[in-house]
Order: C-alpha cells, then structure tokens, then sequence
C-alpha cells in the first residue's frame, strides 16, 4: 500500500543523513521508525488494558498482595529462600 508522507526538510534531511550513515534507504528508515512507534504505543496500550482488568478484579474481589509482601518475595528470588508466590487475600 501506498502512502504519502509530508516531512518538513529539516526532518527530510535528518532522515537521509541517517540513511546515509547506516547505508540503507530514506524509506526503510522512516518504515523503522514508524514500526517501532507502533509497537512501542500498542505495548502501551496493552499495558493499559492489562492494568484496568486488574483493577477491575480487584475491585470485584478484593484480593491483593502488599507492596511489603512482594518485595519480601521478590527478595528471596535466587537465594535459598526462593518460594512460590504467596497467594493472594483479602
């Protein structure tokens, strides 16, 4: 698919000098930096919704874990005090 994209020339020219240095096309580089700002912002969106399902649930059940409960399980990864982690109340 075809599309067209107006870029001021100082852009245009960052871009090219870009493409330049790393001996690639001014398009392959603008197609980089659009795929990367489309995965970086769907991850973010995913984040989002993942943190509103939790607070979702939460709300629904009430059951968490303590900042202090976590990081005292957290703390113990890699060592002899290694453990599941501790489930989740009220």
């Amino acid at each position: 698919m075809a599309t067209s994209l107006k870029i001021d020339d100082m852009l245009k020219g960052r871009v090219q000098h870009l493409a330049a240095i790393r001996d690639r096309s001014a398009h392959w580089i603008m197609c980089e930096a659009i795929r990367a700002y489309v995965d970086r912002e769907e991850a973010r969106e995913s984040f989002k919704a993942e943190a509103l399902a939790s607070w979702a649930e939460y709300q629904e059940t009430g059951l968490h874990l303590t900042g202090e409960e976590m990081a005292d399980w957290l703390n113990g990864w890699g060592t002899a005090d290694e453990g599941e982690c501790p489930p989740c109340h009220v």
